[in-house]
């Protein structure tokens, strides 16, 4: 029986967040305060008191999701992962999980994602964004933003693989716009424009890529004690240059949530625990795998059922 630890990405931030954590649990105090003494401000304050405003604010978001991801599941001391995998931004707090970059490292690589990212959203050559579209296929779609980009010579990218029908394109924010229009004609449940500027995961951060990936580059990596599936190729990875290379890249490219999850069911994995403030990662999963279980976390910390966990049944393995 094999577990997996799930991170989310940006977007479950939630006022509030750790401050339980923080008042039960001295490891958790320890690595907030860790935090705050790196970071040279109290992100604890932000977390814990901030506004959603707050939590909004470029320098904060992706911080303050990386460190209650990393926190909650250090504090975990009866559950344990096998692998580890994250949805972008959440691939990082997974790295340091699995033990190939250090807590600090990982902090000071988030927080330089957060801001060169926005850098590179704010100096496009057009205004870019995002958009949700769900209940069309994902080869359908893929060829539909092809083509919409032919018609309108507007920009249109895949950025996440969600699962089987959910996805996020990514563009130019008339591109998006152009494209959720077409895909309610044509009969998708859902296709909005996301209140995110920036086109992430496509070729619109190249020059994002450049500048963090330096900062990788200068980064140390060592061999993690367990598989980290990475969201650039969704295989697991153990050999600190590949992870390295993968991580550079994962600006740039497509999240593969949908192969990822199929991969570590194929390799094995039998529980899968969520680690973060809400069930996005989760829903994914048992739309996918329908006849998985909910399992109670039964001597777990108290908080920790902010977790979720789900076990595939021995029928569903084949």
């Amino acid at each position: 029986m094999s577990k997996a630890f799930l991170f989310p990405g940006q977007g479950c931030q939630k006022e509030g967040m750790g401050s339980d954590l923080y008042a039960q649990f001295p490891k958790a105090k320890e690595l907030f305060e860790r935090a705050n003494d790196f970071l040279g401000y109290k992100i604890t304050d932000v977390m814990f008191h901030g506004t959603e405003e707050d939590l909004m604010e470029t320098k904060n978001t992706q911080p303050t999701v990386f460190v209650y991801e990393t926190v909650l599941a250090m504090c975990q001391d009866d559950v344990k992962p096998d692998v580890v995998a994250g949805h972008s931004l959440g691939e990082f707090a997974a790295l340091v999980i699995a033990g190939a970059i250090s807590y600090e490292d990982g902090l000071k690589l988030v927080l330089n994602r957060a801001l060169i990212g926005q850098k590179a959203a704010d100096t496009a050559p057009v205004k870019t964004g995002m958009g949700a579209v769900i209940g069309l296929p994902d080869d359908y779609v893929e060829k539909r933003l092809k083509e919409i980009w032919e018609e309108t010579g507007e920009p249109l990218y895949f950025a996440n693989y969600n699962g089987p029908g959910q996805v996020v394109i990514s563009g130019s924010k008339k591109g998006v716009r152009l494209a959720c229009k077409a895909f309610m004609k044509e009969g998708a449940k859902k296709a909005v424009p996301l209140a995110i500027g920036g086109s992430f995961h496509t070729p619109f951060m190249d020059k994002a890529r450049e500048e963090l990936g330096a900062i990788i580059m200068e980064t140390k990596f060592v061999t993690p004690n367990i598989p980290v599936y990475q969201c650039v190729d969704a295989l697991p990875h153990t050999d600190p240059e590949e992870i390295r290379a993968n991580l550079i890249q994962h600006i740039t490219h497509p999240v593969l949530w949908t192969s990822m999850t199929h991969n570590m069911v194929k390799d094995g994995v039998t529980e899968f625990y969520e680690v973060g403030t809400d069930d996005t990662l989760e829903k994914i999963v048992r739309r996918m795998y329908p006849d998985l279980h909910q399992q109670s976390l039964l001597d777990v910390p108290t908080y920790a059922g902010k977790i979720k966990n789900y076990k595939i049944t021995k029928e569903n393995k084949s």
